[in-house]
């Protein structure tokens, strides 16, 4: 499997498992229907580990645009991998936002909640102010990072596998984002992955959900902002302190 393959299908198992959740919780005459926050933020970590585990082996598992980037800036990830890498992340987060409108679809059409069928496919603010909004994104993503490269133990190199998580090294990482979703969450909903928030909002606005409202661009800026400010400034004090 190449590492772009990969990126693609460890995003998508990410997405899939994650969105599906909200599906189940918020969509109309689920099982899951109004199991709650603690529901969300433990299948979204364990979604982490399926794309970590999934990816692993052959990327290194990023599954995000702000860790590839991230890497890249502590010199420990080639520049020139960059782009691909986010291709394949983004390609991916389409996909499997895709899989869970044709699995939930029959549920889409009996929401009316325009707002619950939003939260399924991205991110919104609790409360709307942008400076606050991009703050939460951008410490919630700086936790993620800056725990990852210790996590990884600083062992990367453009040369050899770009993280180097394996089965083990999900573990971790999913706990990580499961205390960010429930410890920091409450603001924003914790995007803390351009992929995960922005190629499903675009899905969002091309698929034909009945009764489904806009895809509310003008918050769409904020998480695809926060993780990358957040990730270039855990990377940045992650190599001054090594």
């Amino acid at each position: 499997m190449t590492p772009f393959v990969a990126e693609f299908l460890g995003t998508m198992m990410l997405v899939l498992l994650g969105e599906g959740v909200v599906a189940n919780v918020v969509l109309k005459d689920t099982k899951g229907n109004n199991s709650g926050w603690i529901v969300i933020t433990t299948a979204w970590a364990l979604a982490v580990f399926v794309g970590v585990t999934v990816a692993g082996p052959y990327s290194g598992a990023h599954i995000n645009p702000a860790v590839t980037i991230a890497f890249a800036v502590a010199g420990q990830f080639d520049w020139g991998s960059v782009l691909p890498y986010i291709a394949a992340q983004l390609l991916g987060g389409m996909t499997g936002a895709s899989l869970v409108w044709l699995m939930y679809r029959d549920h889409f059409d009996r929401t009316n909640d325009q707002g619950a069928i939003l939260a399924v496919f991205c991110t919104a603010p609790a409360i709307r102010k942008y400076s606050s909004n991009l703050i939460s994104e951008i410490i919630g993503t700086f936790v993620l990072l800056f725990s990852i490269f210790y996590i990884t133990g600083a062992e990367i190199t453009a040369t050899r596998q770009p993280i180097g998580l394996g089965t083990v090294g999900a573990i971790p990482v999913a706990f990580v984002v499961w205390v960010i979703g429930l410890s920091l969450g409450g603001t924003t909903g914790y995007a803390i992955n351009p992929a995960r928030d922005l190629a499903p909002r675009i899905m969002h606005s091309v698929l034909p959900i009945k009764t489904k409202g806009g895809s509310d661009w003008t918050y769409a800026w904020v998480p695809v902002a926060g993780p990358v400010i957040g990730c270039v400034l855990a990377a940045l004090l992650f190599t001054v302190l090594q």
